[in-house]
């Protein structure tokens, strides 16, 4: 559907095909040559929810949102960057030209895709991010998680300048099985020694440092009577620094047995860099306020502990803005949603960012 959307609007259109993950889809608008680089518009068409998730959690439009799975996070975006080019090529003003870059597997770590992304984002001058921008509280009622009029207005959306690394690691133990009441002695249990090591891994974290560990899923063992010879837990880890990568990495590979009757393994690592609040993002992020600030709203910049493709861009040093897509909540989640009163003016700030025109002066 979108490659049809981009194939009417002109756009020049490469699938990158991958048989495990769906196809990349890479789009080109404008004009090549005038000495401009690029603008890459960077987004995803997967989402987390599994099919048959309409069936209980179905699109619909009302009480001011637009409610359905992967709707914030993030289709509309795509919606929204496309809607901002063809209004440019439509009032030819898109005097740059723009690649757009939708992947299939974001929400799986963008295994496949991230080669793609570095290599066209080193093509370009700047790269924007069309993921949900981040939910900022405003003054008011809360409200609950059934919509009401008042809670139209009880948020806000930011833009992203800064965006946590993200880390997967598999911690393993293997001990010996032996029958819990027969051969108590013989076994080592490698559940009580992955115990121990979760208070070891715990202990990573620090809050100063933007630096979190969390062990999210655990297992082990075959039945109650039996000491378990198997173990393992699935351990979270953001960092707020690109340096923290390398330590925590030694912090996981440093771990040791306490009972020498069993074996440690550590598997995994960081898999997104983070993206560090950098002057050029902020000069990127100024403009837009500017722009905004011209339209008659206020834009607010955010920091948020979760990934997407812009960490990648931004560690290799590519201008990077996120969080240029739709407002709402629930992303993930069962309630998710945007507030439709925010698309126009938000898809009307990308259509000014991807043009030449000085925000001072336009």
């Amino acid at each position: 559907l979108v490659e049809q959307k981009c194939a009417e609007m002109g756009g020049r259109i490469r699938r990158h095909r991958n048989k495990n993950f769906g196809d990349l889809l890479e789009v080109r608008f404008g004009r090549r040559g005038k000495g401009l680089r690029p603008i890459l518009l960077l987004g995803h068409l997967d989402t987390v929810w599994p099919v048959g998730t309409l069936a209980k959690m179905p699109f619909r439009i009302s009480e001011g949102r637009i409610w359905g799975p992967g709707v914030l996070d993030m289709k509309a975006g795509v919606a929204m960057g496309l809607a901002a080019v063809g209004i440019l090529m439509r009032a030819k003003l898109l005097h740059r030209p723009v690649v757009m870059l939708l992947n299939s597997e974001e929400e799986v770590g963008s295994p496949v895709s991230r080669t793609v992304t570095e290599r066209l984002a080193a093509e370009c001058e700047t790269v924007y991010v069309l993921e949900p921008a981040q939910t900022i509280p405003l003054p008011g009622p809360v409200g609950s998680r059934k919509v009401d009029a008042e809670k139209f207005h009880s948020f806000d959306g930011a833009y992203k300048t800064a965006r946590k690394g993200v880390g997967d690691f598999v911690v393993r133990v293997t001990g010996v099985a032996a029958h819990s009441g027969v051969d108590f002695g013989a076994g080592r249990s490698a559940v009580n020694e992955l115990a121990r090591q979760i208070e070891s891994i715990a202990a990573f974290t620090d809050l100063g440092r933007g630096m979190t560990v969390n062990v999210g899923v655990i297992g082990g063992g075959t039945r109650s009577n039996v000491i378990a010879g198997e173990a393992w837990a699935e351990v979270d880890v953001r960092i707020a620094k690109k340096l923290d990568a390398a330590k925590i990495d030694r912090l996981f590979r440093g771990l040791r047995v306490i009972d020498k009757g069993c074996r440690i393994q550590v598997t995994g690592g960081i898999n997104r860099p983070p993206m560090e609040r950098t002057a050029a993002t902020i000069a990127l992020f100024n403009r837009a306020a500017t722009f905004a600030a011209q339209m008659g709203f206020h834009l607010s910049e955010a920091a948020t502990g979760g990934g997407s493709d812009g960490n990648f861009t931004s560690a290799l040093g590519i201008p990077t803005l996120d969080g240029m897509g739709a407002v709402g909540e629930g992303a993930h989640a069962a309630h998710e949603s945007l507030l439709i009163e925010h698309l126009a003016p938000r898809t009307a700030l990308i259509a000014a960012m991807l043009t030449d025109a000085d925000a001072e002066t336009s």
